[in-house]
């Protein structure tokens, strides 16, 4: 894994998309920082950080796509993957490189506050819980992105497909408002998407009945649910939304609070789409 972890980090860094990564990175926090800190006198550095996190959106795809897309369109995974190496420490030693890229300004951007803190009373334990918070939401923006780069040998795909996904999870609670939050509307919203669901299964298998069953058995779960305690789907679409809200979670740390809840729900986004990497491999392996 050290082997990989070193090849990778190399890799990002000679072919410039880690410095281009770090730049832009510093230089819109830089922006933000000089306007609101500076200029305009804010004591709140969380401040900047919440501003930039649109940021993601556009850096992530660019570090990630690359990273197992490349290795699968020139045939470089196979040798990978006859190493004396398992597939977990594959996908681990290319997260941590990625860690790694985006831990160096995260870094430059913690002497920001000691700058201020010349020129008036900066709150640390606060300011840095939120760059803890920050780092921690940045390293499962990057999960995904691996994963995302794991499905495709096409760099562009993967970029897009990141992109994608990143802004729908940041504008999740604006989706999340469109629907209503009764139990009636929250019903019939999930019985659409169970029949949806249903018609991926036979998409992805091509066998009738078993889509059918499953379609079957949802709706039936569905239905009993709400004939015997209805009350049970009051806003359930925005709870199942929620879970997406990944810039959400970011709240309570930007306030200057040591969230465990956050900080449990960044670690398992980043653990489940690992695991993800690992098995999307495992199965390109054997087949």
């Amino acid at each position: 894994m050290t082997a990989i972890f070193k090849k990778e980090v190399k890799g990002l860094l000679t072919s410039m998309v880690g410095f281009v990564f770090m730049a832009f990175l510093l230089l819109v926090c830089g922006i933000y920082f000089t306007a609101y800190n500076l200029q305009a006198a804010y004591p709140k550095f969380a401040y900047t950080l919440s501003s930039v996190l649109f940021v993601f959106l556009i850096a992530v795809p660019i570090l990630t796509m690359r990273v197992l897309a490349e290795e699968q369109k020139q045939k470089t995974d196979q040798l990978l993957l006859t190493a004396p190496v398992t597939v977990t420490e594959i996908v681990m030693g290319k997260f941590l490189a990625l860690v790694v890229i985006f831990l160096i300004p995260v870094a430059v951007l913690s002497v920001y506050p000691l700058i201020m803190a010349q020129f008036g009373t900066v709150y640390f334990a606060e300011t840095y819980t939120a760059m803890f918070g920050f780092f921690l939401m940045g390293c499962s923006f990057l999960a995904i992105g691996l994963f995302i780069s794991s499905l495709t040998e096409s760099q562009v795909i993967a970029a897009v497909l990141t992109f994608l996904v990143l802004f729908v999870c940041y504008v999740i609670d604006g989706i999340a408002s469109f629907f209503p939050e009764t139990a009636a509307g929250s019903f019939y919203v999930l019985l659409v998407l169970v029949l949806l669901a249903a018609l991926l299964i036979y998409m992805m298998i091509k066998n009738v009945l078993i889509s059918a069953v499953c379609g079957i058995a949802g709706e039936a779960a569905l239905i009993l649910v709400y004939v015997t305690n209805a009350s049970a789907y009051e806003g359930l679409i925005q709870d199942i939304l929620d879970v997406f809200d990944l810039s959400g979670h970011f709240s309570e740390f930007y306030s200057g609070i040591f969230d465990v809840t956050g900080l449990v729900y960044y670690i398992s986004v980043i653990g489940v789409f690992l695991f993800l990497t690992v098995e999307t491999i495992q199965k390109r392996r054997w087949s």
